[in-house]
């Protein structure tokens, strides 16, 4: 009989809990704020749907869902985006000449040495081959292309 009472309570507070209810907040700062408790009003119920889920979709999102809060975020002012296409090209510019100097570098220290090794994961030395150098020197001078373009 405990048993059965201590079951039928289980049942009650599960099934009380999955009945509540969500409200939208906006607070002092202008951000939106999810509760089932709203503090001040006016609050806005919301419709929850809730369906079940397996863990990896939990974890991270199932694909072609977009994380919570994200569709909420204010938009940027133009200026504010201008600035940050600024500064993106500006940093793009400078990865590109900097992995065009690393090519270069790579290139000429190719073309210039007679002997060419690998580092094993153990740090020992591997020499490569004529045939393994001069694959080498073309992918170093492809790498370079790449990465140098019109430079």
């Amino acid at each position: 009989m405990k048993l059965l009472l201590t079951f039928l309570t289980g049942l009650l507070l599960a099934g009380g809990a999955s009945a509540s209810e969500v409200y939208v907040v906006t607070d002092a700062k202008g951000n939106r704020v999810y509760t089932d408790r709203p503090e001040s009003l006016p609050a806005e119920k919301v419709s929850v749907r809730t369906s079940p889920s397996d863990g990896a979709g939990a974890q991270n999102g199932a694909p072609g869902q977009t994380r919570p809060g994200l569709q909420d975020a204010p938009p940027k002012s133009k200026p504010s985006q201008a600035a940050d296409a600024a500064k993106v090209e500006q940093l793009t510019a400078e990865d590109q000449a900097k992995r065009c100097a690393d090519a270069r570098r790579r290139y000429e220290v190719a073309m210039n040495s007679s002997r060419l090794y690998e580092q094993g994961p153990s740090g020992e030395r591997r020499y490569l081959t004529s045939e393994e150098i001069n694959a080498a020197r073309i992918n170093a001078k492809q790498t370079m292309d790449t990465f140098c373009g019109d430079q």
